[in-house]
């Protein structure tokens, strides 16, 4: 599967380029998906079917600070600015935003090329050690997903939360306490017949996966491989 690179840039020349020695460079294994204005990556920023953003400030309409702002309120991918402001005021404020790195205008393909590929080799290798696995259950905690036999489903957050801790605690007896004080915090009032009707919400939403979390009476509750 290709990875999806969201380039925003004005410069049609340039979106072309780019396209171009991307594709041809990768063997077709990166995707560019370009668009031209900050209204446009605005609409772009609220998804995430894209592993990198390559983002030029000065765009028609939304500037690229705003839109670095708006990306990072919905995911941690790769962002990098390609623009012609280099001014220390200015790389600060990205880093401060979020941005990863720069690339100064004119810039050679071939660097930015390489810098787009050693971010996404370090973004896959820190995802995969984030990758739990128990039985039928995936659980990727940079993505926020859950899949059961390869089908994705769909979890609550405090249920992906206990789901989340009871995989970094495969074959623990974990207790309600505990997952009161690590879900809900040491300060919130809240009944352990609550961790219950969660865990069984949990059970079902999990379908054939459900069984795998076991009921330890007067314990708690163990997540086993079956």
């Amino acid at each position: 599967m290709a990875d999806r690179i969201l380039l925003i840039e004005d410069d049609e020349k340039i979106r072309n380029i780019v396209k171009e020695y991307f594709t041809a460079k990768s063997n077709q294994q990166y995707e560019i998906i370009g668009v031209a204005t900050g209204d446009e990556g605005m609409e772009w920023a609220n998804r995430n079917d894209y592993d990198l953003v390559l983002l030029d400030i000065m765009l028609p309409g939304v500037d690229g600070f705003s839109l670095c702002r708006q990306f990072r309120k919905n995911t941690d991918v790769p962002i990098l600015f390609i623009t012609a402001r280099t001014a220390e005021e200015d790389r600060l404020y990205g880093y401060e935003l979020g941005c990863d790195d720069y690339v100064c205008k004119p810039f050679s393909f071939a660097e930015l090329y390489a810098k787009v590929s050693a971010f996404l080799r370090r973004t896959k290798e820190a995802s995969k050690e984030r990758i739990l696995t128990c039985g039928k259950i995936r659980l990727n905690q940079v993505s926020l997903t859950v899949e059961v036999d390869g089908s994705e489903i769909e979890l609550p957050p405090k249920e992906f939360e206990i789901l989340s801790y009871l995989m970094q605690h495969v074959g623990w007896v974990v207790s309600r306490e505990t997952l009161l004080n690590r879900i809900w915090g040491e300060d919130a009032y809240v009944e352990q017949r609550v961790v219950d009707n969660r865990v069984k919400n949990l059970r079902k939403a999990l379908g054939s996966a459900g069984s795998q979390i076991k009921t330890v009476i007067s314990k708690g509750y163990k997540l086993v491989e079956e």
